[in-house]
C-alpha cells in the first residue's frame, strides 16, 4: 500500500524556520566590544565625577579667595581704626591707659563677628523653615 497525501484545503501547510542567510547582521567582534565598554566607562566616569569635581574645585577656590580678602579687610580696617583711636585722641589714651584703645577695637571686631554670627543663623533659618 502506498501512502496517502493529505488533501489540500487551500492554505499551505506551515514551515519551519529556515536559518539566516549568511549576510544577516552579526554581533560586533569581542575586542571591538571591550573598547566601546571602555569609551562608555571613561565617559561616565568624566561626566559623572570629574566635572562635579572641577565646579566644586572652582565653588572653593572662589569661597578660599573671597574669605581671604574679606579677612585682610577687616584686619586693615581694625589696623586703621587702632591707629585713628591711638594718633586723634591726643592725650587720653596716653600712659597707663594706652592699652584701651585695644580693648576698644578688640570689643569692635567681637560685636561685628556677633552681628554677622546673628545674621548668618537667621539667614539659616529663613531658608530652612521658609
Amino acid at each position: 500500500m502506498e501512502p496517502t497525501q493529505p488533501m489540500s484545503t487551500g492554505t499551505p501547510p506551515p514551515t519551519l524556520p529556515t536559518p539566516a542567510p549568511p549576510t544577516a547582521k552579526r554581533p560586533p567582534p569581542l575586542p571591538q566590544l571591550v573598547t566601546e565598554l571602555k569609551d562608555m566607562v571613561v565617559t561616565y566616569f568624566r561626566q559623572q565625577t570629574l566635572l562635579p569635581l572641577q565646579k566644586l574645585g572652582r565653588y572653593i577656590g572662589f569661597g578660599i579667595l573671597g574669605s581671604l580678602l574679606l579677612g585682610f579687610g577687616v584686619l586693615f580696617l581694625a589696623m586703621s581704626g587702632l591707629r585713628a583711636l591711638q594718633s586723634e585722641t591726643g592725650d587720653t589714651f596716653s600712659g597707663d591707659w594706652s592699652w584701651v584703645p585695644y580693648l576698644i577695637m578688640f570689643v569692635a571686631l567681637l560685636f561685628g563677628a556677633a552681628l554677622v554670627w546673628v545674621a548668618r543663623t537667621a539667614r539659616r533659618a529663613e531658608k530652612e523653615y521658609g
